[in-house]
């Protein structure tokens, strides 16, 4: 299942990169695979969530999602998210992708994100929040 559905978000995002824009059947395969993730992930994507923060000069990128209880940082390479549902449901393998990385993917694709220009003296302390946050999220479970 978790490869199947890595396999169907690719498939679609990169199909509709080029036109940055979803076709009625991509958006219906999309629903049919992820059902309520896929219409968290598109509430994401619509209210502007995802955030794409780039450092420089060095061009280090770094994805946030701004989900319900704080901003989860993604890496979408390797299929990661810092949120609850990806240690509980992903990593347990009972689905592929947590919501977050669906409206990453989606946002990436149709160019629906927030970037934020900073400047490299500021990673390690945006990374230390961050860290800081999920510390804490983790304490609370």
């Amino acid at each position: 299942m978790a490869t199947r559905e890595r396999r169907i978000l690719e498939t679609v995002c990169n199909a509709a990169s080029s036109s940055r824009k979803l076709t009625r059947s991509q958006w219906e395969r999309l629903r049919g695979a992820f059902g309520e993730r896929f219409d968290r992930a598109w509430r994401l994507v619509e209210e502007g969530r995802v955030k794409r923060y780039v450092f420089e000069p060095s061009g280090r990128t770094v994805w946030v999602v701004v989900g319900r209880r704080g901003e989860y940082q993604i890496l979408p390479s390797t299929g990661y998210c810092s949120c609850d549902d990806f240690y509980f449901r992903v990593v347990d393998g009972d689905t592929g992708v947590c919501y977050h990385l669906i409206g990453q993917r989606l946002a990436e694709a149709l160019g629906a994100y927030e970037e934020v220009r900073e400047g490299d003296e500021f990673y390690d302390a945006l990374m230390a929040e961050w860290r800081e946050q999920l510390l804490e999220d983790a304490g609370g479970l």
